[in-house]
């Protein structure tokens, strides 16, 4: 069935059943009940390609996960209960809305012209970017183009210096810096000074701002930043577990560690108790983001929580706000983090 015969079911003309389809305010709601009640019953869809070639929004965003790393493989994106949870609450935040998802994973640098693709092509109105190593090149040439983009995790001084603030940007993070330096301070009112870390990805925000905030909160308290305290994660399993190793090997442990994720936190833990060193007895862990996992553990892992379900809120209804009212306004949120005490954090002996 084409648009013509629903016209003619409905005695109007094809004007106004396309003024309906595209929710035109200056349709009578008399005649847009009408028209409306033919394409319900006749299953009407809409020819989207038609309308995309006439520059109407398809009802579409792209979700890009983002994880260039020689040590990352495909599945791993999947497994991680931090971007699972990010996937499934775009999707249901945009389907609430009326809109559609299509995700896209990008493992190396020549996966960046996804991004770009999926805008030339028209298949999506808007997109939204989360993982390490976001390209500041692809984020430029979209915002050249006028399409509203979503980033999860940037640095808005980088925005600002590359004069992306007055694009259609929409940055949300949440206040890392903060977060680990409460975590750290947490520890040094137990007595603990000799404090490790186990990296992030120093190419990251979140990874710079954590280990920025450990340097900080240590000196600030007059703690000495010890180099071999300081373990490369890369906000990995695999190389939390040989850092970990290769820490216990050196018979010199810290009698604490902060981990800026979850996930290496947990890792930590477990090469600790398969080594018979106890977790926080011997030595006390401090994790950050606050998965599901966390709080199921064995011991319960003491963490920084980050409201990841309203930050990923956020960035959806804004970016398909930003769509639907075509705006090319740059806005940024922060959301406030929380230490959250559990098991994994003793008094030093």
């Amino acid at each position: 069935m084409k648009s013509e015969d629903i016209a003619r079911l409905a005695g109007v003309s094809r004007s106004t059943v396309s003024r309906v389809i595209n929710k035109y305010p200056n349709v009578p709601e008399e005649t847009r009940a009408k028209v409306l009640k033919i394409i319900e019953e006749h299953n009407y869809e809409p020819n989207t390609s038609a309308q995309i070639l006439a520059g109407k929004s398809n009802n579409t965003i792209g979700l890009f996960v983002i994880s260039v790393s020689e040590n990352d493989g495909p599945s791993k994106i999947y497994q991680s209960a931090y971007y699972s949870t990010f996937i499934n609450t775009v999707v249901d935040t945009a389907n609430t809305i009326g809109y559609y998802v299509l995700v896209h994973t990008i493992y190396s640098d020549k996966d960046y012209s996804k991004i770009s693709q999926s805008f030339m092509q028209k298949r999506i109105s808007g997109g939204i970017l989360v993982g390490n190593e976001k390209d500041l090149n692809t984020i430029r040439n979209i915002a050249r183009m006028g399409y509203p983009i979503g980033i999860v995790d940037y640095d808005i001084e980088e925005i600002e210096k590359n004069k992306l603030n007055n694009s259609g940007l929409i940055v949300v993070n949440s206040s890392d810096f903060e977060g680990t330096v409460e975590a750290l301070n947490h520890l040094i009112k137990l007595g603990h000074r000799d404090i490790g870390i186990i990296t992030g990805r120093m190419g990251t925000y979140s990874g710079k701002e954590r280990y920025r905030a450990y340097e900080y909160a240590l000196k600030e308290n007059g703690i000495e930043v010890k180099p071999e305290f300081i373990l490369k994660g890369e906000f990995l399993k695999k190389n939390t577990y040989d850092e970990v190793k290769k820490l216990i090997d050196s018979k010199r442990l810290p009698t604490a560690l902060f981990a800026c994720n979850d996930d290496m936190a947990i890792a930590a833990i477990e090469v600790f108790m398969n080594e018979g060193i106890r977790v926080p007895e011997d030595i006390s862990v401090i994790g950050f983001d606050d998965i599901p996992m966390a709080s199921h553990v064995k011991p319960a892992l003491s963490t920084v929580n980050i409201p990841v379900y309203n930050m990923v809120t956020q960035v959806t209804e804004a970016l398909i706000n930003s769509i639907e009212q075509g705006s090319k306004t740059f806005c940024s949120y922060t959301y406030p983090t929380k230490f959250v005490e559990r098991d994994t954090c003793s008094a030093k002996n």
